[in-house]
C-alpha cells in the first residue's frame, strides 16, 4: 500500500459545478472522443489491410483511398473531442494523473510529435497519395503505427495513474522520465481490448462508406460492405476473447465487482455484452441478405450502446482502484451557475456542428439511403 504522503494534495481551487456534473461530462465527452479515435485507428488498419489483401485488384486501392480521404477529417475531430475529457480528468483526478504523467514524462511528451507526424502523413496520402501509390502505402503505415503507439502510451498513463503504489519504484529507478507501466498485468489485455474495438469501428466506417456509394456504384459498394461487415464481425469476436483476458487480469476484488459484487458494474457488463452480441447478429444478417440499411444503422446503434456501457464500466473501475485514496467529498465546490449554462450551450452546438461538417464533407457526402 502506498504511503498517503506520496500522493499530492487535492487542488484547493473549488470546482465550478458539482462533482457528478464533471463525471457525467467526462463520460459523454470520452464516448464522443473514442468514437472518432476508433474510426481513425480502425479505418487506417483496414485501409492498409485492403491495400495489401487486394493489391492485385483495383478495389483494394480504391478502398484504401476512400478511407484515406476521411482520416484528415476524423483525426482533428478526435483531437478536438479529446481535449474535454482530458481536462475533466485533470480537474477530478489531477493528483493521480499529473503524477503518473511526470513518472513517464518523455513517452507522454513524444505523443505530440507522433501526432503531428501522423497528421501530416494522413494529409499526404489523402491529397497526393494517388500520384505516388507506393509511397502512400508506406506513409499510411507509418501514420497508423504512430496512432497505435499513441494509444499504447495513453493506456500506460491511465493504468499507472490508477496504481500509485508503482510510482515510487518507477520514478527512483529512472527519474529522467523514460518509464512505461509494462509490468502491470492489465496493460496488454486492456490495450488490445481497445485495439480490437477500433478495428471493429473501422469495419463500421467501411459500411458507412458503402452506404454513401450504394446508388452510384452498387458493385463496388457491395464489395466494401462485405469487407467492412466481416471485419466488424471478426474484430468483435476477438474482443470477447480479449475482454475475458482483461477481466481476469484484474485483481480479484475488482474483478468480483463485474461478476455480481456490484449491481451497477454487473448490469453494465451484461447490457454491454448483450448489445455487442446483438450487433454481431444484426451485421451477420445484413451481410447474408445484403440489407445495407440494417448494417449501417442498427449495428452502429447497438455498438454505441456497448461503448456507453464500457465507458461507464471504465469509470467504475477507476473509482474502485482509487476508492481508498480518493474521496469526491474532498473536492471543494463553488457552482458558477451564470457560466455553466453558456458552457452547455456552446458544447452542444459544437458537437452538432461537427456532425453537420462530417455529414457534408465526410462519410455521408452524397449518400442516399437505399430501400
Amino acid at each position: 500500500m502506498i504511503q498517503p504522503s506520496l500522493i499530492p494534495n487535492v487542488d484547493p481551487n473549488p470546482l465550478p459545478a458539482p462533482y457528478w456534473v464533471f463525471e457525467l461530462l467526462l463520460l459523454v465527452t470520452f464516448v464522443l472522443h473514442i468514437f472518432a479515435v476508433n474510426f481513425v485507428m480502425g479505418g487506417g488498419v483496414l485501409a492498409l489491410t485492403a491495400k495489401l489483401g487486394f493489391r492485385k485488384q483495383e478495389k483494394g486501392g480504391r478502398i484504401f483511398f476512400d478511407v484515406a480521404k476521411l482520416l484528415p477529417i476524423l483525426l482533428p475531430a478526435a483531437i478536438t473531442l479529446g481535449v474535454a475529457p482530458l481536462l475533466f480528468v485533470q480537474v477530478l483526478y489531477g493528483q493521480f494523473f499529473y503524477t503518473s504523467t511526470i513518472v513517464m514524462a518523455w513517452p507522454w511528451l513524444l505523443v505530440l510529435a507522433c501526432l503531428v507526424v501522423a497528421y501530416y502523413g494522413f494529409y499526404y496520402v489523402s491529397y497526393r497519395g494517388k500520384r505516388h501509390p507506393g509511397k502512400a502505402g508506406i506513409v499510411m503505415l507509418v501514420s497508423v503505427a504512430l496512432i497505435v503507439l499513441i494509444g499504447f502510451v495513453f493506456s500506460n498513463n491511465l493504468t499507472l495513474s490508477q496504481t500509485p503504489s508503482r510510482w515510487g519504484a518507477k520514478y527512483f529507478a529512472d527519474p529522467t522520465g523514460w518509464n512505461l507501466n509494462l509490468s502491470d498485468p492489465t496493460l496488454i489485455p486492456r490495450y488490445l481490448h481497445f485495439f480490437t474495438a477500433a478495428v471493429a469501428f473501422g469495419g463500421l466506417l467501411l459500411v458507412l462508406i458503402a452506404l454513401s456509394k450504394w446508388e452510384r456504384d452498387r458493385e463496388y459498394a457491395r464489395h466494401v460492405f462485405q469487407f467492412g461487415g466481416k471485419a466488424f464481425l471478426y474484430a468483435t469476436m476477438a474482443q470477447f476473447l480479449v475482454g475475458i483476458w482483461f477481466l481476469f487480469s484484474l485483481p480479484l476484488d475488482l474483478r468480483t465487482l463485474f461478476l455480481g459484487g456490484s449491481l451497477l458494474a454487473t448490469l453494465l457488463l451484461a447490457i454491454g455484452l448483450a448489445a455487442a452480441i446483438g450487433a454481431m447478429f444484426v451485421m451477420a444478417r445484413a451481410l447474408r441478405q445484403e440489407k445495407i440499411r440494417l448494417g449501417a444503422y442498427a449495428a452502429p446503434g447497438l455498438v454505441a450502446l456497448t461503448i456507453l456501457c464500457m465507458a461507464t464500466m471504465r469509470d467504475v473501475l477507476r473509482d474502485a482502484y482509487l476508492v481508498r485514496l480518493f474521496n469526491p467529498q474532498q473536492l471543494a465546490v463553488r457552482t458558477q451557475w451564470s457560466v455553466f449554462p453558456l458552457f452547455l450551450v456552446i458544447f452542444v452546438a459544437g458537437v452538432a456542428l461537427w456532425f453537420v461538417m462530417l455529414k457534408r464533407y465526410g462519410i455521408f457526402a452524397g449518400a442516399k439511403v437505399p430501400h
